[in-house]
This record gives C-alpha cells, sequence and structure tokens, in this order.
C-alpha cells in the first residue's frame, strides 16, 4: 500500500520538477541576467539538499517501477512483491548514502569550509 502511494507522490514530485526545470531554462532566452540569478540561487546549501530529495525521488521511483514490472510480468512476481519491495529498499538505501558526497559535498564546502 505505502510503496504504491510513494510511487505516485515520487511521480508527481518528479513531474513538477521537470516543469520548473524547462520553465527556468527557457529563461535564458528571455532574460540570460535573470537565468543567472535562478541559476546562482541553486549553488545554495538549502537547494543542495532539495536536489539529494530529487535524486532519492528519482531512484526510488525507477527502481520501484522496475519492481512493479517484475511484479506484472513475471508470473511469480505477485508471490514474491514482498521481498521485492525489501529489496528496492535496500538497494535504495545503498544507492542513496553512496549520492551523499557527489550530491552535498559542495554543500559541506560552502558551510563547513574546504
Amino acid at each position: 500500500m505505502w510503496s504504491w502511494v510513494a510511487h505516485r507522490v515520487t511521480g508527481v514530485l518528479i513531474f513538477f520538477f521537470l516543469f520548473v526545470h524547462v520553465l527556468d531554462t527557457a529563461l535564458v532566452r528571455v532574460s540570460p541576467e535573470d537565468y543567472d540569478k535562478v541559476v546562482a540561487t541553486y549553488k545554495t546549501p538549502i537547494v543542495a539538499l532539495l536536489e539529494y530529495g530529487l535524486v532519492a525521488a528519482i531512484l526510488f521511483h525507477a527502481l520501484n517501477g522496475l519492481r512493479v514490472i517484475a511484479v506484472d510480468f513475471w508470473s511469480k512476481g505477485p508471490r514474491y512483491q514482498k521481498q521485492m519491495f525489501w529489496t528496492v529498499m535496500g538497494v535504495w538505501i545503498v544507492l542513496m548514502l553512496g549520492a551523499i558526497y557527489p550530491v552535498l559535498g559542495h554543500a559541506y564546502r560552502v558551510l563547513f569550509g574546504s
């Protein structure tokens, strides 16, 4: 049940991110100066945390989507869906731990120095 809800919520969050991304990228044609100001705000530590959340949403949505495909198209999928869910969560946690430094490293250096 909760994986179904999380899959829908992450899908909506990713959609809104893509919408905002298209809008801010289109800003470069309208006003390059404003585009530069927007991009400058993306280099703040708060936005780095939001990027980490985006990575979390994308990874969960992708991994859970593969689980949903396996449940739908593998004859034994419904029988093993709970085990596949916990496998997805384990892989997701490992990947999120691996994403800490690449995504949050710049924010750490900004806040605490090199």
